[in-house]
């Protein structure tokens, strides 16, 4: 086996962002482009030689050419071992559980999470740590200064690895282990959850489900728990084969990109429990027949009754959520009288906490949850967490909600977001808003008194880092909120993403529509942050 270095110059655009990097395909296919980052990955590793890494992706377009290439990489770096995922495959929580579970050095996972995929569409990569969960932001920057300096980058001449059989080839000194990932991952859920009970209950005849894997990675990981070990009828999954390009779709487990389930689960015969999974399995969408549970709803509801649960029995040590989360489980964490944190987004700001033992919960707004037991979201967790608390409760999701509003309040919840605006009208309109912000307190903004208005600034409480200019936050005296943030996981231009929240306790409005509730809020987001004059958008692109 022979080992090339190969000459090459810097690309100014690797930064990563919240989720690693994420460029459209054919920014990756141009010469270089993903050796470059590899090789960084490879340079600020503690100890390279013979080390040992899981890696995979969700079967998009490029995840196996990429892998491919990553394996030629390795073998000429030094690395001792790749664990990878059987054709590619390897959902984003079952790599976090490859890596702990088998004590590796780290991963990297090939996937753009819910952006679409094709060769005209997005691809990404990023790289988890020794403990399972996305590299810290100490660690992503050692990786961009790398990408700056680079020059070279060594890559070995072998044959193409065989990597749709499971078993062990030799490149070298480099030892390739293809696994069946869905096997380890479901060993790990049926050792959370109540599998026998969770079995009963799906075979009653007053009880469908419904799963929507979206031509993406968890469609393996949902055939091997719900049909062969839960004994649910084929039928029970939609698009459950992984598909380059999703099957065209766009792999987000929301309102709008999962239709087809949606329209099923809102039918007047509809089934008793629906959900999505996204592009990489790592986010989830819970329904129950005709009523939508928000994520920030769910992670409050799974904390309420978590004691109810095999792996949670116990209690809780605390709980987490990202700052434009809902305050839903704060709630919950106030009448269970456990630690409630407010983070950043990006899941990366829960592993601190997570591995200090300070939480055993967490979630986002943006259709992720989940617990210690990895340390990313995951969205078949989410799922069989909500199937064993209605085989437990044996009743309707709708019931569960109203019944946990009724004890703790409800949370009226919507997201707006805007998406593909220009950058330069994206950061326009955020120095307009913060430019505001210290005029805004005291002030009366329709029905609603400013109580503060500001960019939201985390100290980690483990580790004492500091992130600044983490959103632009609005409070209200009643607890409502507007929240405004630009995403970092698109790939064109910039996405907008407007969070209104407004707390009740009235009867009354337990059962109104969010929409409706939040119709005040709504005109004052946009009016206050001029949003159509800066985007020229009428109306956000999707409203969650």
């Amino acid at each position: 086996m022979q080992t090339n270095s190969i000459k090459t110059k810097p690309f100014k655009d690797q930064k990563p962002g919240t989720s690693g990097l994420r460029k459209p395909v054919k920014t990756f296919q141009k010469a270089h482009y993903l050796e470059n980052f590899v090789q960084a990955i490879f340079d600020t590793l503690p100890e390279k030689q013979g080390a040992k890494l899981a890696l995979g992706g969700d079967g998009r377009y490029y995840n196996r050419e990429a892998i491919l290439t990553i394996i030629h990489m390795a073998a000429a770096n030094g690395i001792g071992e790749l664990m990878i995922g059987k054709s590619g495959i390897l959902s984003t929580p079952a790599a976090s559980h490859i890596i702990r579970k088998y004590e590796l050095d780290g991963g990297i996972i090939l996937s753009a999470s819910h952006n679409p995929g094709g060769p005209d569409k997005d691809f990404g990569i990023k790289f988890n740590t020794p403990n399972g969960g996305p590299a810290a932001e100490k660690i992503t920057d050692a990786i961009y200064q790398k990408t700056l300096e680079i020059s070279e980058y060594k890559i070995a001449e072998a044959q193409p690895c065989n990597i749709d059989k499971v078993g062990e080839f030799q490149y070298g000194d480099l030892l390739v282990r293809v696994i069946d990932s869905v096997v380890d991952y479901s060993e790990l859920m049926q050792s959370l959850f109540d599998f026998n009970l969770i079995r009963d209950y799906l075979a009653r005849p007053d009880t469908q489900i419904l799963f929507d894997a979206m031509h993406a990675v968890t469609g393996p990981y949902a055939e091997m728990i719900f049909n062969d070990i839960l004994g649910c009828p084929k039928n029970a999954i939609l698009r459950a084969d992984p598909l380059p390009d999703f099957g065209g779709g766009h792999p987000d487990p929301n309102l709008a990109h999962a239709k087809q389930l949606v329209d099923t689960l809102f039918a007047d015969a509809g089934p008793t429990f629906g959900a999505a999974s996204d592009g990489d399995g790592d986010r989830n969408m819970i329904l129950g027949h005709q009523c939508f549970v928000t994520p920030s709803d769910s992670l409050a509801i799974l904390t309420a009754n978590a004691t109810q649960i095999p792996a949670y029995k116990n209690g809780l040590a605390g709980v987490a959520r990202s700052m434009p989360t809902s305050a839903a489980v704060d709630k919950v964490a106030e009448k269970l009288n456990i630690p409630c944190y407010e983070t950043p987004t990006g899941w990366k700001f829960f592993g601190n906490l997570l591995d200090a033992g300070k939480i055993t919960l967490c979630g986002e707004e943006s259709f992720g949850t989940g617990s210690s037991h990895v340390r990313e979201k995951d969205g078949l967790w989410a799922v069989l967490f909500w199937l064993n608390l209605l085989a437990v409760k044996k009743q309707p999701v709708s019931d569960i909600v109203q019944q946990h509003w009724q004890q703790f309040g409800r949370n009226a919840y919507v997201r707006h977001d805007y998406e593909a605006i220009e950058n330069d009208a994206a950061n326009s309109l955020v120095d307009s808003l913060i430019n505001q912000l210290g005029s805004l307190p005291g002030k009366r903004l329709g029905i609603y008194d400013v109580q503060y208005a500001d960019e939201f600034r985390y100290e980690d409480p483990i580790d004492g880092s500091i992130s600044e200019h983490q959103g632009i936050r609005i409070g209200f005296e009643d607890g409502s909120r507007i929240i405004y943030r630009l995403s970092g996981t698109g790939t064109q231009g910039a996405t907008l993403r407007v969070y209104l929240e407004t707390y009740t306790t009235d009867d009354n409005k337990l059962k109104k529509d969010a929409n409706e509730l939040l119709k005040p809020l709504a005109k004052i987001s946009t009016e206050l942050a001029q949003i159509e004059h800066f985007t020229q958008r009428e109306q956000p692109t999707v409203i969650t």
